[in-house]
């Protein structure tokens, strides 16, 4: 019988991390089990273990790629305020707010993540850390400090808003979170910003 090569292994193990990925943010991560994860992929409950240690494993892995894929489409953004304005439109649209599966790891599965093991909260932290880095390149007007702290508000006022605009039942209530938050985002990217404590003490 012919062995797989390693891109193959490779690509399943990607394929799986996909599926499972918009499995876990359209039903949770107790919402399946490996069986149902591994049918997603149109594999076997044995050939799961040839990729992943165990659900756990596999959760901390599908974090990182989420984090990794989501920073990848900001850094492909040129830096500005056009690039600012572009992301923040299409986060907090309409469509973004239905797709569940398809949309945000944050915004999915945030309050989940906090309940996990250490490995899947490291990938969170390692993957928000870089996302917000991605997301400060765009508002970086030439002050560092104050882009990274922008980046930082921005990062929580989209994943909470677009939480609450999920959360609602009414529809018309969604809408307008979706429009407030929008206005609060790009407040918040070009606003005057207050100097930072280090910064006070710099300018003494």
């Amino acid at each position: 019988m012919a062995r797989y090569g390693t891109d193959h292994k490779e690509a399943t193990r990607r394929r799986l991390i996909a599926t499972a990925g918009r499995r876990f943010k359209s039903d949770g991560f107790d919402g399946s089990g490996i069986s149902t994860l591994v049918a997603d992929a149109g594999l076997t409950n044995g050939a799961f273990y040839g990729h992943f240690a165990s659900k756990d494993d596999l959760i901390a892995n599908v974090v990182a790629e989420q984090l990794a894929a989501q920073t990848a489409r900001i850094a492909a953004l040129p830096a500005g305020l056009a690039s600012v304005e572009a992301f923040v439109g299409a986060y907090l649209s309409p469509a973004h707010r239905d797709d569940v599966a398809g949309g945000c790891p944050s915004a999915a599965l945030l309050d989940e993540i906090t309940r996990c093991d250490e490995a899947a909260r490291q990938a969170y932290t390692d993957g928000a850390r870089t996302l917000i880095a991605a997301v400060a390149r765009l508002l970086d007007f030439g002050d560092e400090q104050d882009a990274n702290a922008r980046a930082v508000g921005l990062f929580a006022l989209l994943v909470a808003s677009l939480q609450a605009a999920r959360a609602v039942t009414d529809s018309d209530l969604s809408d307008r979170i979706l429009v407030a938050s929008h206005a609060n985002a790009m407040t918040l990217a070009t606003a005057p910003f207050p100097p930072s404590s280090s910064q006070d003490q710099d300018s003494k």
